[in-house]
């Protein structure tokens, strides 16, 4: 079955950075694009970038354009979310998202989340 697992949450101070991971397994990762997408509590999910499946591609929202990037290590299953100069109000659960195939960024499966606190 489809497992996503998100880790290196944790806590930043504003400006800081962190780097998400998170580890695959269950379908053939190299096929599917994958995506990050956030939710702070009481609202609803944010979609924050998205990467094709060769990593050719790349789209982000244009809240982090600039300060987050996207990247994957196909040999290894690994999704990452690197995060800079992150803002108090980023301080949310991230997930990991694989790529549906309806089209755009639609999810079919999500993993737990990670959470980021971002705090002096």
């Amino acid at each position: 079955q489809v497992q996503l697992a998100e880790s290196g949450g944790g806590l930043a101070q504003p400006g800081g950075s962190l780097r998400l991971s998170c580890a695959a397994s269950g379908f053939t990762f190299s096929r599917y694009g994958m995506s990050w997408a956030r939710q702070a509590p009481g609202k609803g999910l944010e979609w924050v970038s998205g990467i094709y499946s060769d990593g050719s591609v790349k789209y982000d929202a244009d809240s982090v354009k600039g300060r987050f990037t996207i990247s994957r290590d196909n040999a290894k299953n690994t999704l990452y979310l690197e995060m800079n100069s992150l803002k108090p109000e980023e301080a949310e659960v991230y997930y990991c998202e694989k790529v549906g195939g309806g089209g755009g960024w639609g999810y079919d499966y999500g993993g737990r989340g990670t959470q980021a606190t971002v705090s002096s």
